[in-house]
Order: structure tokens, then C-alpha cells, then sequence
């Protein structure tokens, strides 16, 4: 791999409420994307004004970061609805932030969902299948985020959408693929982290919990804001992809070195 994004989710606090540790700005230093919590589970219009306005002056794109409608549970937690309801609290947070992107001379790069509600799109072929439908209408060129070989993915694929495919350097994986799942996330240790990513960018394989190797293709590295000693992480990765000579850029020049 020569090239790759690095992404993290953004604006994630409520009002006078931060989660995590709170370094947001500092952390925008070492990523190429940023995932803006739209208002559901976290961020609300002034943090995700302040968040948009540091991308810009950072150089690093923008995407909407939608999830379910569980601020207490801060979208981590499964919420059982019809796919149209889904579908609009998506559209409406998305172009929520697009708004306020646009009043900054702004666009949006890329959506993607946030925690239960990415999981949730993963594997429901009916929401994935409506969003993606939307999205052809509205906004045919956004990219969008998502687990590899997940039914968003082939949805998304199916219908032209563009997508970029994500590897979680803070979570692990089980051998079919997926996200082990938590809501409740330990620290890490940063060189840890710093090797699973240069070894996955590297060979494709990552250490499943079940203790064996999994093959998987990706084009974003994402690395959550709100994991204990996130900074930390993020810089232990960037120096690591730096000095394998990995180059990091958004998701945008991802998707066009591999569409040339």
C-alpha cells in the first residue's frame, strides 16, 4: 500500500460536554478525514460549526457522521425502526452539516454512519439499499464509508455509489470480518496499534480474536477520538505510516488513484 486515508470521528460532545479526552483539535493535525457527529448521538450546530471551521484550516476533508437517535447512549446502542424512519434521520442529519460546511465554503467529501447504526447498515439489506437509493438522488458523487464486503457495501457497489472501505486500528475483528463491538472501550496500548496498522497496510492481515490471521482490503484507516489516549494513538500510527513512506491522504484521492 503507498496511500491511504486516515480518518476519526469528530465534534462528538454535546453543549458544555466533551467525550474522551477531548482533543479533537489536536488530533486533526495527523488525520486526512474527518467523520462530524451530526446532532443524534453527539455534536450539536456550534461544535459542528467549530469542527468544520479546523478542517479547513487543516486541509482535511469533511463527512457527515449521522447515527441513531441515542444521545444517552451515545448511538451506540441498537434502536429498532423502519427503514424510511433510519433513512430520514440520516438525510436529515446529513444535510445538516452540509448547511452549515456550505456557510464556510465547505463540501462535504463522504457520510458515514456512527457505531449501531454502522453495524446496523452492515447487514440490513433493506436500509442500506434505501439509503444508497437516496443518495443517488441527492448526492450520487459522496462517498461513502464502510465495512469491506458488508451489504452496504455490495449495495453500494451494485448502485454506483462510491465507497471507501474502512479498517479499525482501535477494534478488533473476529474471523468472518466484522467489528467486534463494544460500548465500552479500553486503552490501548499506542505502539500496539501503531504495528496492527503498518502490518495490515502492508500484508492485508490483522489478528482476528479468535488468534488467527484474516486477510482484508481497506482505504481509510479509522481510529476513534473518543478511545482512551487517542492522541497518542493517532500520533504513534502517523509517525509509523510516515516512516514506511505510506502516504496519508483523504478519501477522496483514495478512490481516484484506484479508479486510474
Amino acid at each position: 500500500m503507498q496511500a491511504v486515508d486516515f480518518n476519526s470521528d469528530m465534534g462528538e460532545g454535546f453543549g458544555p460536554w466533551t467525550i474522551g479526552d477531548g482533543v479533537d483539535a489536536e488530533l486533526m493535525a495527523y488525520i486526512s478525514s474527518a467523520n462530524i457527529a451530526t446532532g443524534f448521538h453527539a455534536g450539536d450546530p456550534g461544535t459542528m460549526r467549530r469542527t468544520v471551521a479546523r478542517a479547513k484550516q487543516l486541509g482535511v476533508a469533511i463527512g457527515a457522521h449521522p447515527g441513531f437517535r441515542d444521545l444517552v447512549g451515545f448511538g451506540r446502542r441498537h434502536i429498532q425502526a423502519p427503514a424510511q424512519e433510519l433513512v430520514d434521520d440520516m438525510l436529515y442529519q446529513l444535510g445538516a452539516l452540509r448547511e452549515i460546511a456550505r456557510a464556510q465554503g465547505v463540501t462535504l467529501q463522504h457520510i458515514k454512519p456512527h457505531g449501531a447504526l454502522y453495524m446496523h447498515l452492515a447487514r440490513d439489506e433493506e436500509a442500506a439499499r434505501l439509503l444508497v437509493q437516496n443518495l443517488q438522488i441527492i448526492e450520487p458523487t459522496l462517498l461513502l464509508y464502510c465495512m469491506p464486503n458488508s451489504v452496504i457495501w455490495r449495495v453500494a457497489k451494485e448502485l454506483g455509489q462510491p465507497v471507501v472501505r474502512e479498517f479499525y486500528a482501535d477494534r478488533e475483528y473476529d474471523l468472518t470480518g466484522s467489528i467486534v463491538f463494544t460500548r465500552h472501550v479500553r486503552a490501548l496500548d499506542p505502539a500496539t496499534v501503531a504495528a496492527r496498522v503498518l502490518r495490515a497496510c502492508q500484508t492485508g492481515l490483522v489478528r482476528t480474536v479468535e488468534g488467527e490471521d484474516l486477510f482484508i482490503e481497506f482505504d481509510s484507516i479509522c481510529l476513534h477520538s473518543d478511545t482512551p489516549g487517542a492522541l497518542e494513538l493517532v500520533e504513534a500510527t502517523r509517525e509509523a505510516l510516515d516512516q514506511a513512506g505510506i502516504a496519508v491522504v483523504n478519501g477522496l484521492a483514495v478512490v481516484n488513484r484506484l479508479e486510474v
